[in-house]
């Protein structure tokens, strides 16, 4: 019977697959190659049922013919058995198909080896796919090379999905290069603003906060396509420069993703808690500790960045008074729908800075 419509849909079900006589044919046309007994069942199913396009080629006839092709082959290629038994498999290739692949299946055959490639192939009415081919060798009871075994996997979804990735990348990259200039632009402003005006100082205050901000976007951009990111990246790259001797930041938090918004809020709240611990906390003894912690809180779903200072010097909490940085951060969390909590214990300040989740992507 005739099993080769071409108007066939190009994903049929499994109960109509079994209907392939395409192996059942192919047996009984090759007994003296022992597709036998349960051998011979699976082999017959199997190629029957799989979605998977496979052929077999004759490695001892003339220019490797195709001998087999089951019906998930003839439907991924649009040709019928007829159009495709006797035929080399390079009659799917076409003008864009790329030789070195090409080259590499041929070395592969030669050399009676397994071989994995994408390549460019095109079907009967014209149509391209890209086509991950499994190629490799298939011998008999005595160790003799009988036929070279094909499988064919559509992953033209696959490439494209990459091809999208990569520009996403090459678009990230151009994107930190741009911010990275921007940032330095801002930075000069504001140092011949301060040496004009006579307040380097302040100057050098707003350059450690602009740097801070660079610091946290550069290594987050890359990830940023997906609308979300691993906040660990962007807190380890604010807070490594603070940490000179490598030995006074312990961080400990896990892979969480939040969204690449919060990511200005995370950076500058982190960097005016990384200066005050260098000047009054922490950081301002030799043997001052800084442990900082990420998680996502179950409760509210919240991003959750908790602080905590040992072995700094002892702090009256009631002679402090909200400074510059105390109000930055104050404002960053109004605007985020974020909250803050301080407390000064014995042991040095912690900090527990919350930031909702509900836009992650």
């Amino acid at each position: 019977m005739n099993t080769d419509d071409e108007r066939e849909p190009q994903r049929p079900n499994q109960a109509a697959m079994r209907f392939d006589d395409a192996p059942d044919r192919f047996k009984s046309g090759n007994a003296s190659d022992r597709f036998s007994g349960a051998s011979g069942v699976l082999f017959e199913q199997a190629m029957a049922q799989t979605r998977m396009a496979i052929c077999l080629c004759d490695p001892h006839a003339k220019d490797l013919p195709i001998v087999f092709a089951n019906r998930a082959f003839r439907q991924l290629t649009g040709y019928s058995e007829s159009e495709i038994l006797g035929r080399n498999c390079r009659f799917l290739q076409g003008p864009n198909t790329d030789p070195e692949p090409v080259a590499r299946m041929r070395k592969a055959i030669a050399d009676e080896d397994v071989v994995v490639v994408e390549l460019l192939n095109y079907r009967k009415n014209g149509t391209t796919f890209w086509n991950a081919l499994h190629l490799g060798p298939i011998y008999n009871d005595k160790g003799e090379l009988v036929y070279f075994f094909g499988s064919q996997w559509d992953v033209s979804d696959v490439r494209a999905a990459r091809a999208e990735e990569q520009h996403a990348k090459e678009m990230a990259r151009e994107l930190s290069h741009r911010m990275k200039n921007m940032f330095a632009v801002i930075s000069g402003i504001v140092n011949v603003t301060g040496r004009v005006r006579g307040i380097q100082g302040e100057a050098a205050e707003i350059n450690s906060r602009i740097q801070a901000l660079g610091r946290a976007y550069e290594t987050t951009l890359d990830d940023a396509s997906s609308g979300s990111i691993q906040i660990s990246e962007a807190i380890r790259a604010v807070l490594s420069p603070y940490d000179r001797d490598e030995e006074r930041l312990k961080m400990v938090g896990n892979g969480v993703r939040t969204p690449f918004t919060t990511i200005s809020i995370i950076g500058l709240i982190l960097h005016e808690l990384a200066a005050n611990a260098t000047k009054y906390g922490a950081w301002a003894s030799e043997a001052g500790m800084v442990t900082v912690n990420w998680y996502v809180d179950e409760t509210d779903n919240a991003l959750t960045i908790t602080w905590e200072e040992r072995g700094g010097p002892q702090v009256d909490s009631e002679a402090i008074e909200a400074g510059t940085g105390t109000t930055i951060v104050d404002r960053l969390l109004s605007g985020g729908r974020g909250s803050i909590t301080r407390e000064w214990r014995d042991t040095g300040l912690v900090v527990t800075v919350k930031l909702p989740r509900r836009d992650e992507a």
